[in-house]
């Protein structure tokens, strides 16, 4: 099976570049895309419905063409769920929850948490909710995944330039102690399983210093999985030549 996790930085706008076309070319089972930037009634058939696939959407209630999540799958999922159980969670629409037979996926758009002070604390808060929601689900099913942009760089070298963003929100000492804590929580980083100590491979740049063509990015894009299922995972992917966002798609093969 294979799950494949991509920002597209706006679903109507990989449409019109012919990079939401292209993503299903990579045959995924699965597909996450995260920040869609669109409310259902904003698409056509084509995006609700591709062949051979059932869509489910997360959009933003409180700002039109701000975030939002979408899950394409082969398979129906017995059950899905909006949000994270934390008060006013899915007023954003960041969260995808799917219950398949053999495992549960959870498709995320984290908060960025720039700005003013207070996106950063409900940034932070969002991580603590996040975590005691997955943890509730692993007393459902032990078989865990979840994925998306995390808007976190978890090491230094995971981050093309670790000491000019020490003090930058996507780096901060608090939001990467999170990571660590999800480490501890017995979940792994599956690109880190299979490429420990690799530099150089990101998931997001920069397009207004057009940091992609100097590769100065930052890996914020994840796939985590809880202990029982990482026996399962063949592979890991990051599609680095894969256009169309200032993101680029990951993907694991179960």
């Amino acid at each position: 099976m294979r799950i494949i996790s991509w920002n597209i930085n706006g679903i109507r706008a990989g449409v019109k570049k012919g990079s939401f076309d292209a993503i299903f070319k990579l045959k995924p089972d699965i597909l996450c895309l995260q920040e869609t930037k669109a409310e259902v009634s904003q698409l056509t058939k084509e995006i609700l419905e591709p062949a051979g696939y059932t869509s489910f959407f997360s959009s933003s209630k409180i700002k039109k063409g701000y975030s939002g999540v979408a899950v394409y799958a082969k398979e129906k999922p017995k059950k899905v769920f909006y949000g994270i159980e934390m008060p006013g969670d899915d007023d954003e629409g960041r969260t995808i929850t799917l219950h398949f037979k053999d495992f549960i996926l959870i498709n995320c758009y984290f908060p960025n948490g720039g700005g003013p002070k207070e996106r950063l604390q409900y940034k932070l808060e969002f991580y603590d909710f996040f975590l005691k929601y997955v943890n509730k689900l692993k007393k459902i099913n032990k078989n865990i995944i979840f994925t998306g942009d995390l808007n976190v760089a978890h090491t230094e070298i995971d981050i093309a330039r670790p000491k000019e963003n020490e003090k930058h929100v996507g780096f901060l000492p608090e939001e990467r102690a999170w990571v660590d804590e999800v480490v501890t929580e017995g979940y792994t980083d599956v690109f880190r399983h299979f490429y420990p100590n690799k530099k150089d491979v990101y998931t997001y740049w920069d397009q207004k210093t057009r940091a992609r063509e100097r590769n100065v990015g930052w890996r914020i894009d994840y796939f985590f999985v809880s202990p029982t299922l990482l026996p399962k995972i063949k592979n890991f992917k990051t599609h680095s030549d894969f256009m169309g966002s200032d993101h680029c798609p990951i993907e694991i093969n179960l």
